[in-house]
């Protein structure tokens, strides 16, 4: 099947990654008006993000074993369709209970097993569909997905938000029916190399992958959740000071918010043409995003009272996220044969989703022991993992 009959199918499975961004990147811009509403604390309003993103990282390993052995697209349809339902269920909760966080976080939950299923394995088909020459295009077409997901959440949010906060919830089960449909019709599937093989020889060639590459990959899905904790804990802080300190509300906040996701989107776009056209590099986009990141972690705490700096670094931030994201999906996706990029991909995902869930409850943590500290410990975070990254992932390993 030639290149152009597979470009239609990677740009529609980058739908998946932008919807599945909305899970969590449109509440964010709304936790002051959702804490005040629940009256509930900053702490308990970031578990809105953790619940979600801590289920579908469990889930996510046990969800791509099934799709190296029954098909990717046969889990990605019925896994989008139960994202909805949460959302639905938290939306009902909000309505109809009177006091409600518990159930709103058990939507999440089934919100989270949904997740689960849905962007990793998108990631893994459309490494299926694509060649090796090919592969780090579709990483950053679908890393631009997951980008502009995260631009215009916070704008969606807020605009969401304006009917009522719980309007969010509703909005979940809306989108994913389109992008259902859209999977199931038009996207193409590669067939396994051999599905169905038993548990027992699954886990042993998965070993047999981890004993072969286990280092680099393990410093590979590293890099990852840094610089995703690092991310979404940033956002979660800047939507509450931009309430608090800036008095900023509805659409202007989430412009705000949207500025570093923005640069993400386009550095992550632009890297993976980049790295298609190279085919090397790869180990120095993961410690040059990184360092960029380390960086602006370290001016930011200067400059949290200025409504023009503070956006411009919060950029730089997206844009060390945009350069490395690309890179490390394709070593990831790459590692391996497709039989079993599910579940090396689907680890990896459930990595990411446990940087996303750690975020906002860890800053909102260190933030007690002041702003320095909460910043300046992720910027140590991403500057150790860059440097220990570039150091000992092979790359020559993980791209063959």
């Amino acid at each position: 099947m030639p290149m152009l009959d597979k470009k239609p199918s990677v740009l529609i499975l980058s739908l998946v990654p932008f919807l599945m961004v909305l899970g969590n990147s449109m509440l964010i811009p709304e936790f002051p008006a959702i804490k005040e509403a629940l009256k509930i604390d900053q702490f308990q309003v970031g578990l809105l993000i953790t619940f979600f993103s801590a289920a579908a990282a469990l889930a996510i390993p046990f969800l791509g074993y099934l799709s190296d052995r029954i098909g990717r697209k046969i889990i990605i349809v019925p896994a989008l369709l139960l994202y909805g339902l949460g959302g639905a269920a938290s939306g009902f909760a909000a309505i109809l209970l009177e006091n409600p966080y518990g159930y709103i976080l058990a939507g999440r939950v089934v919100q989270g097993l949904g997740a689960a299923g849905t962007a990793p394995l998108a990631m893994t088909l459309a490494g299926d569909l694509l060649p090796d020459g090919e592969r780090s295009w579709g990483m950053g077409t679908l890393e631009a997905g997951n980008g502009i997901g995260k631009v215009f959440s916070p704008i969606i949010g807020s605009a969401v938000a304006l009917i009522i906060w719980y309007a969010l919830f509703f909005s979940y089960a809306i989108l994913s029916i389109p992008v259902a449909l859209l999977i199931w019709f038009l996207v193409q599937e590669k067939q396994g190399e051999d599905q169905g093989v038993p548990f027992k020889k699954y886990i042993s060639d998965m070993k047999d992958i981890f004993d072969k590459k286990g280092v680099s990959l393990l410093l590979t899905f590293g890099g990852g959740l840094v610089i995703l904790f690092i991310l979404f804990g940033v956002l979660s802080y800047t939507s509450d000071i931009l309430v608090s300190t800036f008095k900023l509300k509805g659409i202007i906040k989430g412009l705000v918010l949207s500025i570093p996701l923005l640069t993400m989107s386009i550095l992550a776009y632009l890297s993976g043409l980049y790295l298609k056209r190279k085919g090397r590099n790869f180990k120095l986009f993961f410690l040059l995003g990184l360092v960029i990141a380390a960086v602006a972690m370290g001016i930011l705490p200067f400059c949290n009272r200025s409504l023009i700096v503070y956006p411009l670094v919060l950029a730089v931030l997206g844009f060390g996220s945009g350069m490395m994201l690309p890179a490390v999906n394709t070593m990831v996706t790459s590692s391996t044969k497709s039989s079993r990029r599910g579940g090396v991909t689907s680890l990896y995902g459930s990595i990411r989703f446990l940087g996303v869930a750690l975020g906002p409850p860890t800053f909102s943590l260190l933030f007690k022991g002041g702003v320095y500290l909460m910043f300046f410990s992720g910027g140590v975070l991403a500057l150790l993992a860059g440097i220990t990254g570039f150091l000992f992932i092979n790359e020559d390993s993980l791209l063959k």
